[in-house]
């Protein structure tokens, strides 16, 4: 079973004059929720994790929701042999999260893993529907924290072209 779960830190907080209500899709996904995210495997007890702090936690969920949509443009699907691949690049980083799908397994290999640790193994049913999961549980968090957030249009658009499975 896939867990997929963050932190926000306190060493990087938004900015007090921030108006969620109106902020960009720039500022969304680079500049404010700033923490740290993990993927675990809870089956097999293992995990990959940030451990930074500086993250921007929305566009990780966003990101992770548009690489579930790239490891399925395949048209046989679960059929394909594959490999499909997509990866998330860090900005502030040359570190990447790597995602490769044969069939209907995703194997997610970070850089800044031992290079012995074999990858995290996750079914692609199951990363798809988790991401987005995951995306709408963050945002659902955010919009408490954050007054405005909910009214903010590109919050709305990233719910629509993101539903929950």
């Amino acid at each position: 079973m896939l867990d997929i779960g963050y932190a926000l830190s306190s060493r990087f907080p938004d900015p007090p004059q921030t108006d969620y209500r109106t902020a960009d899709r720039t500022a969304l996904r680079h500049d404010l929720f700033c923490g740290d995210v993990y993927l675990a495997d809870v089956d097999t007890d293992r995990e990959v994790c940030t451990a930074w702090g500086w993250l921007p936690v929305l566009d990780f969920a966003w990101a992770l929701c548009d690489i579930a949509e790239r490891l399925d443009r395949d048209p046989l699907g679960g059929r394909s042999p594959g490999p499909q691949r997509a990866e998330i690049d860090f900005t502030e980083s040359v570190d990447r999260l790597r995602f490769e799908r044969r069939f209907g397994t995703v194997e997610v290999i970070a850089d800044w893993s031992a290079p012995h640790e074999p990858p995290l193994v996750l079914g692609y049913t199951e990363l798809r529907r988790e991401a987005r999961d995951f995306l709408h549980d963050l945002l659902a968090d955010l919009v408490d924290m954050h007054e405005g957030l909910d009214a903010n249009p590109e919050v709305w658009s990233l719910r629509a072209r993101f539903p929950r499975l």
